[in-house]
């Protein structure tokens, strides 16, 4: 059973890798159009800097998982790295477990914020994006997040994959 929800964080983990390249190379395209325009045609894309900050947005986001999953998220583990081994192991546990607390807390907390957007058809002023759709890729990504730091604490993690904890 283990190995069966190791392979299925692996695909997503996979999945999610090539949607946040794909949404940073979009990103870079766009920009890279939007300069061409600008200096060669004397013609800028008027939305371009409003849609490349929803990309890099649901670049980080989305990229939040396998991030979090191979335990390469940020820390202030200075003083906790000179501890000995039992006491850093509780302490990065402990880290994790109040990552997903934070985590779910935001999610609930934006729920109202993205209903509201949704329920009031707000749009951003360039694009006329509908706002809810990148405002929902910040509780979705650190729902993904939360969910991959919950399968690592259960499972151990993937021990035989390079760059995963312990590795």
């Amino acid at each position: 059973m283990v190995d069966t929800v190791l392979q299925g964080v692996h695909r997503i983990n996979t999945f999610l890798r090539v949607v946040a390249g794909v949404l940073l190379v979009a990103s870079i395209t766009l920009n890279f159009a939007n300069v061409i325009g600008r200096y060669f045609f004397n013609a800028s894309i008027f939305w371009a800097e409003e849609i490349m900050l929803y990309l890099m947005v649901g670049c980080v986001f989305l990229g939040n998982g396998p991030v979090a999953w191979s335990g390469r998220q940020i820390r202030m583990d200075v003083i906790v790295a000179m501890m000995p081994a039992r006491v850093r192991d509780a302490l990065h546990v402990l880290a994790d477990l109040v990552l997903i607390l934070t985590a779910l807390a935001i999610i609930v907390f934006s729920f109202p914020v993205i209903r509201d957007l949704f329920n009031f058809d707000q749009r951003s002023q360039s694009a006329e994006m509908p706002l809810y759709i990148p405002q929902s890729l910040i509780p979705i990504g650190l729902g993904i997040m939360a969910v991959m730091v919950a399968v690592r604490l259960i499972t151990g993690g993937d021990r035989h994959a390079p760059g995963t904890p312990g590795h």
